[in-house]
């Protein structure tokens, strides 16, 4: 660990101004430091000074100086601060809650010596030390101070351990003593521990150590037994000084000792076992270190010096942010600080047996912590702050936690599932499933308060999936198990864990019953169950019925309501509990009887008054009625007599509720004679046992009184006379005989004859027992006990008077049994013959009568049959002979092997009638090979064949068939019987039977007529596979003129001919399915050849489309161009490519040239530019007429080609004549000379030179004399000397020609070229004609300009009076001032022509600076063209506005372009936004990119949100000044300016924690502007600003309708867009659907997931919050009145009261949110809040004056 410092909470004094005092409050919201002057200063947690307060002396005569302090202590629950003084004194001083609280003493504890030390141990007194060597304790609710232990030592010291359960003094002789409040079971001795070298000053109670130093410079550390085993001595170290205190961290890990300017830290090493020091914390000028104190969660320490400064240090291992959401700080190794950065709360995480905490994990939501060590797991509630430490082995990270129960953690790993419950440090129990689903595992872990229970933890789990297992994991046993016949779904226990609701696949409901053990059904179709939270009430729903249970322990008794929807969740709020149906648009709530459902809540809590009284309320019905059965039962229970008196009541139970009335009187008698209510007097308790008819227990309670009597009358009232007799038996009762006569006698008035000869017979009288029972009809008894006792028997009186009575009750066999043991047989006999009691007459005939026995066994047969005992009969008739009614009972009883073994043993006549029976029987249970074998041996093969073609068995029936029909009879026969199954549509079957007799083709004609197409392709395949394609194309063709296209594209591309299948569905215009299959089965050449055709069937702008679609517009053109599709070729490039349609023309006009269509081709050539084209045309087809027709009108350049054309033909046919007229008329003479000359015609040539080209004169006769003289050449000066010769003989026109002969092909030497350009022009100026001479001067001038001699050029033009040229050629020479000159002073016309080449020049070398001189509009033109945007607009800014603001828009409309909209926005901030209708455009591209521009959700994107807002403001400005004033235009500028506020103040407010909820109101205020801002932008940023501040359900509304927003524009419509939830709300529904998502596609399935994970949670409701209006809070128009109000400037909302005016109307603000951005603003500081509010006072005129207002 190492020390950081953070800041100075108290700067030091010149002087010495001790620190004496510094603590910090357990519930580190408070530090409290005492100076030297006795004033205690309180801050807060960040270090601000939040109050002081001045301390009083013990006695105020000795004044404010009299003492010092010497120690401060907090309470624990940081309410109280007690101050130790050298006055002989400790106050404890009331600080209260709050900062403002006045700080008064509550307590002051006056003592016999200074204090010299003092610390308030947490749940523990306060405890200090004395001069005199005491240490005591002071107890703030006694107000009573004692002695812990005394020393003869000055106390120097107190510190504790990390459990604040010991404490440690250390004394001015050395002494170090340990006392412990509680050990904690460590068994550590109490006492002194050890002697120090020194005063102990600095004393530290680590973890594993002690550690003390003092003024030796030396620090040791000592084991828990007070022996030292390191030390760390810095004796020698001269800068080093006295350590004066020391502080240990929370975790007991980290000591810090404090010296001169210097903080030593000291860090336990767990491997090690020893302590290591970090580098010192050293700081100059500190001075000596007089306190220190260790804040609570260890993540800050305080220093108090001698000089009275006060520093605060970071203390921190290391610090990191998870998910931007929270600040987790290791203070040590084994603690963490867990910091939620939204909310401010902190959760201190720390290992208990100080363990390294390796990583901690924030899920469920952020709400649950998991942090592993190296041997345990650590587990926390951020919102309970429940925090438990179990023991857990490392498994690799493979643990998936659940947090769906708020109680309890379920971990599952390899297996296992273990729970444990937040704020336990042990696991609560641990089975071993494979099932994890949550709806799978039910937990109750004392949701509710049972009776009797203390606790209740139960849990619910699956075993396999139809077995659940109940656990109870207070005691780690099962209690119960529960099989089920069908798969589970579903399972959950109720609050109490009593009742469990599971149900299964089957959509079955069942209620099991843990304490009973009993399964109920509730539902057979349920399609919701829920539980009510806060009772045992039951909601579920059954189709279109909603079903309750409010008395769950009554599962018959059900009311039901029908609904029209589906149950979507169940609301318990307010007093009410709702369940919410969704029926389709809306969401309908059914309120249930809250009375009913509280009724079980006041059972389960036991308040039976409560329920009684509720029940009194309701009328009486099926549900209330099971419950004044639960109220009766349970108030028996409880003994609460009199509910169970009105209960009964209620019930019409008249007896129970007169006997609980009674026993009320009983027990009101018993109160006022012995006190108490009376329900332990003993008549009381009896009573309520007879009424639970416990009569044992009431018996033995009257007993125990010895009150026989009473308990005896108990018996009688309840007519139990045996057990009054027997209580009398067994106490002896003088009135015994009394009694039995009493009962005797009761029984015979009550004609319980029976009972009366029991009593007689148990008497001994069984005379009169006999007659009784006679008398009673009971003859059989009567019997029973006369054959028991051998004197009856003799008495034939009596026997013959039962057997007579026995007869008359038809009881024959016992008349027979009778006459049998009085040896009358025959009529015993006859007794059990009428009784057909014949095994007993069997009996006796084998004995007495044997020739009668086979005649009773056939009597007994048939007695039996006619009693349907059919199988029994069956042996009687074997014994009897008579084997036809054996077989016949044999086969009735379905004794079918029986009857066989019979049936075998007859003659073939008789077996051959029984055989037929049996083998139909052996046929109906498909036993067919012993069925057959019976239906042969009855001679009935037919049958058998029958027989096995119903089973389907063909290859058996066609075996049996074969063997007994021929085979033409058998074909008939299965073709008929195949018929037969066909019309039945037993087509399997059919098919079988065709096979079998070879005929597949009427198996196949079968299938296609029934068009079962599949069956047919099948049998085709394998009996003509030659014929299968075939087949499938007949087929498809069937198909298609069925219109069944989708069946006959299968069967075309099964058979191969997937052109067949393209071309139907282009036949039927199917474009998109003739698409597919060309591209999945034609390749890419066939797929782009229909896309084609589908785009020409479909023509205009949607073919173009479509082939954009298909990427193939260019290749569809030349497609179309190639297969002569003409029209479409033009059809297709008139709209999307209109660069293309030349090309076309041309290609047309190609075709129809081939064609021979020159006229129509000449049009086309025309229209594709291309007229030479057409000129060629006609030239190769030698139309010369047509061809010069074309030229002269559409390229005059092709007539002399023409012309020259006609003339070589004519040359070719020795037209020489015409020839020449042809080539003069094209001005091309040169060509006839060459004509001539080529014929060797050399007069004709020298003519035509001659005559037109005489220049030429001399070549051609040079050429001529070389050709027939020598063919030797002359050079340069031969002409010169030639030209001289001419000129000096008078030939000038000779001597011109002679020197412009010499050229550049002749000479190289440019000053000889140059002489003789000059020396011709000025001959020819001087003696030849004036158009010759002006001929020569441009001729000699083109020279000298092409050899560069410009100057000579323009001196030769001027001679001539070619002033043009002359200029020409001056700028040809870059002599721009000479040209200018020339102009001016010759032809001032040609001024403005030097100027514009001049211009054209500096613009094509690209010298802007040069051309701005000249041409402003160029150079600034020039620098857009070459990208210098910013020298075009530092250019045009110095010209006029007009001309700068139109080179600004060209430049932000580049910038557009180039997806650079905030630069384009900079420049109208930067320049102004003029109200210029052509730049509107540009203004509401550069709103739409910035608003669709990502990443810009955050604090740091104020600026680009200002900037847009203040681009708009000028331009609004700007148009209340324009024409535009009150247009639409203006209208919608101001709406953008509102959002761009908006959002700049969103950017502000997010940069500051306290405004995180302005901003959440200023993103739901966005959502009204839906149609400017990207929609699904903005609810995604309006729903995780609502999530991010807690408003989870406005959060939900908007995150769902964003995920519906994505859909819609992956659809491209909002047809299926639901508005119900914005309904009455000012959010648009038709708005601009974005072009694409804003989200990326892991932000959007993160938002996914999050929506569906709070759908299933119960808390969330799909419900936008309503205001005071009952409208959705951030709509401006009043949902019931329609009333619109002001939007505030701050957030957006509507503002309704506390309303605050700003001087400009129509701009108004909430107070509230007004103050609280004031507030911020003042606080942070922050400059982006006040260029907020500079702009709204910019904006709205005056601002309000920035303070608050609670006007």
């Amino acid at each position: 660990m190492q020390l950081r410092h953070l800041k100075t909470l108290l700067d030091p004094q010149p002087g010495a101004f001790k620190i004496t005092g510094l603590v910090w409050s357990p519930s580190n919201q408070k530090l409290a430091v005492c100076t030297a002057d006795r004033v205690v200063l309180l801050y807060d947690e960040a270090g601000e000074k939040k109050d002081k307060f001045s301390l009083k002396p013990a006695d105020s005569k000795y004044g404010k100086k009299s003492y010092t302090v010497k120690g401060m202590g907090f309470s624990s629950d940081s309410t109280k601060l007690a101050v130790g003084q050298t006055d002989n004194i400790v106050f404890v001083y009331k600080l209260g809650t709050e900062w403002s609280e006045k700080k008064v003493i509550c307590n002051k504890f006056v003592q016999q010596s200074a204090v010299t030390c003092l610390i308030w141990l947490l749940d523990q007194p306060i405890v200090f030390g004395l001069a005199d060597g005491k240490v005591r304790i002071a107890n703030v609710k006694t107000n009573k101070s004692s002695t812990l232990y005394a020393t003869d030592s000055y106390v120097v010291c107190l510190a504790t351990n990390v459990s604040n359960k010991g404490v440690l003094s250390g004394h001015a002789d050395g002494t170090i003593v340990r006392y412990f409040f509680d050990d904690e079971g460590s068994g550590e001795a109490q006492g002194k521990i050890c002697t120090h070298s020194s005063p102990p000053y600095a004393l530290a109670w680590a973890s594993n150590s002690i550690i003390a130093a003092g003024c030796d410079k030396i620090i040791r550390c000592y084991s828990k037994e007070g022996r030292m085993y390191q030390q760390f001595d810095y004796s020698r170290d001269t800068t080093e000084h006295d350590f004066t205190v020391a502080a240990v961290s929370p975790s007991g890990q980290s000591v810090v000792i404090g010296s001169y300017d210097r903080l030593r830290t000291f860090n336990w090493s767990p491997r090690k076992s020893t302590w290591e020091e970090s580098k010192p914390k050293e700081i100059q000028n500190l001075y000596t270190i007089t306190q220190l104190s260790w804040k609570r969660d260890g993540s800050r320490l305080v220093a108090g010096t001698l000089c009275g400064a006060v520093e605060l240090f970071d203390c921190s291992l290391r610090r990191s942010i998870y998910k931007n959401k929270f600040e987790i700080t290791y203070v040590g190794l084994s603690q963490v600080i867990v910091k939620n950065l939204s909310t401010g709360t902190r959760v201190i995480l720390k290992s208990y047996y100080g363990y390294e905490i390796d990583e901690v994990k924030i899920l469920g939501k952020d709400r649950y912590l998991v942090g592993h060590t190296t041997d345990t797991l650590l587990l926390g509630d951020l919102q309970q702050n429940k925090l438990s430490e179990v023991a857990w082995h490392s498994t690799g990270g493979n643990e998936k936690f659940y947090f769906e129960n708020e109680n309890v953690c379920m971990i599952f790993n390899a297996g296992e599932l273990s729970l444990v419950e937040y704020g336990s440090n042990e696991i609560l129990g641990s089975v071993r499933t494979e099932f994890m689903n949550p709806h799978l595992i039910s937990v109750r872990i004392n949701e509710r308060k049972v009776r009797g229970r203390e606790e209740s933890k139960k849990m619910a789990y699956l075993i396999d999936l139809k077995t659940i297992n109940i656990q109870d994991l207070v005691f780690g046993m099962p209690l119960a198990q529960v099989n089920h016949d069908s798969k589970i779904g579903w399972l959950e226990l109720n609050e109490t864990g009593r009742k469990l609701l599971f149900r299964d696949k089957k959509i079955r409901l069942h209620l099991y019953d843990i304490e009973t053990q009993t399964r109920t059904t509730l539902l057979n179709y349920c399609n919701y169950v829920q539980w009510v939270p806060g009772s045992d009430v039951v909601v579920s729903q059954n189709r279109g019925d909603l079903c309750v249970w409010y008395n769950i322990d009554s599962p018959e008794r059900v009311t039901m309501f029908p609904l029209k929807g589906d149950i979507v969740d169940l609301d318990r709020t307010n007093g009410k509990t709702e369940v919410l149906v969704n029926e389709g648009v809306t969401t309908v709530s059914y309120q249930l009887d809250e009375g009913l459902i509280e009724f079980g809540t006041a059972i389960d809590d036991g308040d039976f008054e409560r329920a009684s009284a509720f029940l009194e309320t309701l009328e009486m019905s099926p549900e209330t009625e099971a419950m004044w059965k639960t109220l009766a039962r349970l108030s028996l229970e409880a003994r609460q007599l009199h509910i169970a008196e009105r209960c009964y009541a209620a019930l019409g139970d008249v007896s129970k509720a007169r006997y609980l009335r009674e026993t009320n009187k009983v027990a009101e008698w018993a109160s006022i004679q012995f006190g108490d209510d009376g329900s332990d007097y003993y008549k009381v308790r009896a009573r309520l046992a007879v009424l639970e008819k416990h009569f044992k227990l009431a018996e033995a309670i009257y007993l125990e009184q010895n009150n026989i009597d009473e308990a005896i009358e108990m018996y009688q009232e309840l007519h139990m006379w045996e057990a009054a007799i027997e209580v009398a038996e067994v106490k002896g009762h003088p009135e015994l005989d009394s009694l039995r006569n009493s009962y005797n006698q009761w029984l015979m008035t009550t004609n319980q004859e029976e009972k009366a000869a029991h009593v007689k017979e148990e008497e001994g009288d069984y005379v009169g027992a006999i007659q009784l029972y006679l008398k009673a009809g009971l003859a059989a008894r009567a019997a029973r006990l006369a054959t028991s006792h051998k004197d009856l028997m003799e008495n034939q009186d009596i026997i013959q008077r039962i057997a007579g009575a026995l007869i008359k009750g038809e009881m024959y066999e016992q008349a027979g049994d009778l006459f049998e043991k009085i040896g009358n047989f025959d009529r015993a006999l006859e007794s059990y013959r009428r009784g057909f009691g014949y095994r007993r007459a069997v009996e006796l005939a084998r004995t007495h009568y044997p020739s009668d026995v086979v005649k009773l066994e056939e009597q007994w047969g048939d007695y039996l049959v006619g009693q349907k005992q059919l199988d029994a009969a069956i042996n009687h008739y074997i014994e009897a002979g008579s084997s036809v009614k054996a077989i016949e009972a044999a086969i009735s009883s379905r004794q079918w092997t029986k009857a066989v073994q019979i049936v075998e043993l007859q003659d073939t006549e008789v077996a051959t009638k029984y055989y037929y029976k049996i083998g139909q029987h052996y046929a109906s249970v498909q036993q067919y090979e012993l069925a057959e074998k019976f239906f042969v041996e009855a001679g009935r093969t037919t049958e058998a064949i029958e027989m096995y073609n119903n089973a389907g068995l063909w290859e058996q029936a066609h075996r049996l068939a074969a063997k007994a029909m021929r085979p033409d009879e058998v074909a008939v026969m299965y073709i008929k019987h195949a018929q037969t199954l066909e019309e039945q549509a037993r087509y399997k079957e059919a098919e079988r039977l065709y096979v079998t007799v070879d005929e597949p083709d009427l198996a196949i004609t079968m299938y296609k007529k029934l068009k079962q197409f599949d069956h047919m392709i099948r049998l085709v395949k394998h009996y003509h596979p030659d014929l299968l394609d075939d087949t499938h194309i007949h087929l498809a063709k069937e198909l298609e003129s069925e219109k069944q296209y989708r069946q006959a594209e299968h069967h075309y591309l099964e058979g191969k001919d997937w052109k067949s299948a393209i071309n139907m569905y282009r036949s039927k215009d199917l474009w998109d399915e003739a698409y597919r299959v060309a591209k999945g089965h034609g390749g890419a050449n066939a797929s782009k050849q229909v896309a084609y055709l589908w785009a020409k069937s479909l023509g205009g702008d949607s073919a173009v489309k479509l082939l954009n679609k298909f990427g193939i517009l260019e290749p569809a053109i030349d497609y179309a161009t190639e297969n002569c599709a003409f029209e479409f070729a033009f059809d297709l490039a008139r709209i999307s490519a209109k660069d293309r349609l030349p090309d076309i023309h041309q290609k047309y006009a190609m075709f129809l040239e081939d064609e021979g269509k020159f006229k129509e081709a000449e049009e086309q050539f025309i229209k594709g530019n291309k007229a030479k084209e057409a000129v060629l045309m006609y030239v190769h087809s030698q139309d010369w007429e047509s061809a010069q027709r074309v030229a002269e009108q559409f390229d005059p350049e092709s007539v002399a080609d023409i012309l020259t054309g006609q003339a070589r033909a004519a040359f070719e046919l020795k037209e020489f004549a015409k020839a020449e007229s042809f080539l003069l008329r094209a001005e091309r003479p040169e060509v006839a000379v060459k004509f001539y000359r080529e014929a060797e015609m050399w007069s004709d040539a020298l003519r035509v030179c001659k005559e037109y080209l005489p220049h030429k004169l001399q070549v051609l006769q040079d050429d001529y004399d070389q050709s027939v003289l020598s063919k030797s050449t002359r050079g340069a000066e031969t002409l010169v000397s030639q030209g001289r010769e001419w000129e000096s003989s008078g030939e000038y026109l000779r001597a011109v020609d002679c020197y412009l002969k010499v050229t550049s092909d002749i000479t190289q030497d440019v000053k000889v070229i140059e002489k003789c350009m000059v020396k011709a022009a000025e001959i020819a100026l001087k003696f030849l004609p004036a158009d010759k001479s002006l001929e020569v001067a441009r001729a000699a001038g083109q020279r000298l300009s092409l050899s560069q001699r410009y100057d000579s050029a323009a001196q030769v033009y001027l001679g001539a009076d070619l002033i043009k040229e002359a200029i020409d050629a001056c700028m040809e020479g870059e002599e721009w001032n000479k040209a200018k000159k020339i102009a001016k002073e010759l032809d001032p016309r040609f001024e403005s022509y030097v100027d514009d080449r001049y211009k054209n020049k500096l613009r094509t070398e690209g010298k802007a600076e040069q051309l701005a001189d000249v041409d402003v509009v160029g150079a600034l033109d020039l620098y857009v063209e070459r990208g210098q945007w910013l020298k075009a607009i530092e250019t045009a800014e110095q010209q006029s506005p007009k001309i700068l603001h139109k080179y600004v828009a060209l430049y932000a409309t580049q910038l557009i372009k180039d997806n650079q909209p905030e630069q384009a926005m900079e420049l109208y901030v930067k320049y102004g936004t003029p109200a210029n209708a052509q730049n509107y455009n540009i203004y509401k591209r550069i709103v739409d990119d910035i608003l669709n521009s990502p990443d810009l959700n955050n604090a740091g994107a104020y600026k680009t949100w200002a900037d847009l807002r203040d681009m708009l403001l000028d331009l609004c400005d700007n148009l209340k000044k324009s024409a535009d004033a009150k247009s639409k235009q203006s209208e919608e500028f101001e709406n953008m300016l509102l959002i761009a506020h908006y959002c700049a103040n969103r950017s502000a407010c997010l940069g500051q924690e306290s405004l995180k909820p302005l901003s959440a109101k200023l993103s739901a205020a966005l959502l009204r502007h839906t149609d400017i801002v990207p929609a699904d932008k903005a609810f995604y940023e309006a729903g995780l600003h609502a999530k991010a501040i807690g408003m989870e359900n406005m959060a939900f509304v908007f995150l769902n309708r964003y995920l519906d927003l994505v859909e819609a524009i992956e659809d491209g419509t909002l047809d299926m867009l639901d508005n119900s939830d914005f309904q009455d709300t000012d959010i648009p529904f038709e708005i601009p659907l974005p072009a694409k998502p804003h989200l990326t596609e892991s932000q959007h399935e993160e938002i996914k997931e999050w929506v569906l994970a709070v759908s299933m949670d119960q808390k969330v409701e799909q419900v936008l919050p309503q205001d005071e209006r009952s409208t959705y809070e951030a709509s401006l128009v009043a949902a019931s009145t329609g009333i619109t109000s002001q939007p505030c400037v701050v957030t957006g909302y509507p503002v309704l009261r506390n309303k605050l005016e700003f001087k400009q109307s129509g701009h108004s603000a909430n107070k509230e949110d007004w103050n609280k951005f004031l507030m911020a603003t003042k606080m942070s500081h922050s400059s982006d809040c006040q260029d907020v509010l500079r702009f709204i006072g910019q904006w709205c005129g005056s601002t309000p004056n920035p303070s608050y207002s609670f006007q």
